[in-house]
């Protein structure tokens, strides 16, 4: 009788399952882990919450756009990947642009690929995908480094293994975190190169890196003469002519950071050529400063 039951639960398939299924799954020998964990269904995209770990916060509504249409045309051709809650709900584990692509059209379902996962795999997962997109800047990375030896308690070599890197190169993205803000801001707008900020960390001096930032600017200096000048200054033989910040930033800064209630960085020559730099820390800030420049939905 039992055997019969089971068939005739198998034959509802799924998504039949999931439903009857209201508690978490969290072991592979929870009841129906097997039917569930490891399939791809459809789900619908109103019992999926977004992954809470994702370290991303900023994703761009045209490029969100452009995927919408493609999957209007192709559909999801990679299914996201959830992992099961309590009460028939699910949470992302990977594939959030195509999840809110997906809702951007007015679909209703996704494929989605069930999995088990726990609070701490959650976040090395989601940190582990968000490294490996070939479009994050190195400040992006070297901050994903940074939480997964924090958050997971990996060390560097251990953290090698998980990103497949060397040691070594982890190393070398940790170190960009060393560099003042402004520097930071600057390699993340493509300003300057990782190159060019592995050289100036070599500078002890906050005060150093600047200047030789300003003059990497200034002067589009290559990464290869970047690292000459600071051997350069590092043995004594030259100085670099301090930039100082001209009267009309100092006496500006703190409004703008009042304004936007959020870490402002202001840069500028002699000439008043400079720029403003918005820092803010999730989501919800950014959409703040957004609606502060009246920039509309």
């Amino acid at each position: 009788m039992a055997k019969a039951t089971r068939k005739q639960a198998l034959g509802r398939g799924l998504s039949a399952l999931l439903k009857e299924n209201d508690t978490s799954i969290t072991s592979a020998h929870d009841e129906k882990a097997t039917e569930i964990i490891g399939s791809i269904i459809d789900l619908e995209l109103a019992s999926i919450e977004v992954n809470p770990y994702q370290p991303r916060t900023y994703f761009d509504e045209e490029a969100l756009n452009e995927l919408g249409e493609s999957i209007k045309i192709l559909g999801v051709i990679q299914p996201i990947t959830v992992r099961k809650l309590e009460n028939n709900k699910f949470q992302l584990v990977s594939g959030e642009r195509r999840f809110r692509a997906s809702k951007l059209i007015g679909n209703t379902t996704i494929p989605a690929y069930i999995r088990l996962a726990n609070d701490q795999e959650m976040l090395e997962m989601a940190l582990v995908e968000n490294i490996q997109r070939k479009n994050l800047d190195p400040i992006e990375v070297a901050l994903s480094y940074q939480r997964l030896i924090d958050e997971i308690n990996l060390t560097q070599e251990e953290l090698g293994g998980r990103v497949g890197k060397k040691r070594s190169t982890v190393t070398n993205y940790l170190r960009l975190l060393k560099l003042d803000p402004i520097i930071q801001t600057g390699m993340r707008d493509g300003f300057v190169s990782m190159g060019h900020g592995r050289a100036i960390i070599n500078l002890e001096s906050t005060q150093k890196q600047l200047d030789v930032y300003e003059k990497i600017l200034k002067e589009g200096l290559s990464v290869r003469q970047t690292e000459a000048l600071v051997s350069q200054l590092k043995q004594h033989k030259i100085a670099v002519p301090k930039q100082e910040t001209p009267e009309f930033v100092l006496k500006n800064e703190q409004a703008f950071n009042r304004f936007f209630g959020q870490k402002v960085a202001i840069s500028a020559n002699h000439k008043g050529k400079g720029k403003i730099s918005i820092s803010f820390n999730s989501e919800k800030e950014f959409h703040q400063i957004k609606q502060i420049l009246n920039l509309g939905e």
